[in-house]
């Protein structure tokens, strides 16, 4: 009797861990892991080496961290930065090694109240900040616009996918 082949890319690993991050999730893995998200207004950031074949993603919702939150760290972007040069450091990589890509940061709300910016443009404008000051190098992203993202990231290849759904408001 022949086995069902239920990969569903031809380089996928045999034995795959495939993790969902909820908000505030972060998830380092190695060449046998797919992480998968799905995004509104929160952003998401994928960073991969490729000769190590290792990486991780985090789903931020807000930038930074209020004071309290130090247990948190991975709801906000700042902190999520943490999570990602820990790991980083265990490789003895230098940051500037790894391929970095965000996505996300939608406009959820079909009304937007005057002279408010919302979460999603906080997110965006965040990363943009990060890529400003040199901390993180983007190489790609799909970041705006008034979508849903499903994001999966497949660490082995380093590849990411991404589906867009339209808001009732687009």
């Amino acid at each position: 009797m022949a086995e069902a082949n239920l990969k569903i890319t031809r380089d996928e690993p045999e034995f795959l861990l495939d993790v969902f991050l909820q908000p505030g999730d972060f998830f380092w893995g190695d060449s046998d892991t797919r992480i998968r998200t799905l995004l509104g207004s929160c952003v998401s950031i994928t960073i991969w080496h490729p000769a190590l074949k290792v990486g991780g993603m985090c789903h931020f919702l807000l930038p930074s961290r209020p004071a309290n939150a130090a247990h948190a760290k991975g709801r906000y972007l700042d902190g999520a930065m943490e999570l990602f040069a820990e790991n980083i450091a265990k490789t003895g990589r230098n940051i500037k090694e790894f391929q970095c890509k965000a996505f996300g940061g939608g406009n959820m709300f079909r009304e937007r109240v005057d002279n408010v910016e919302v979460i999603g443009e906080k997110n965006i404008r965040a990363v943009e900040e990060m890529t400003q000051s040199g901390k993180l190098v983007v190489l790609s992203s799909d970041l705006g616009g008034a979508f849903y993202r499903r994001v999966q990231f497949n660490v082995w290849s380093g590849e990411v996918w991404v589906k867009r759904k339209a808001t009732e408001q687009a």
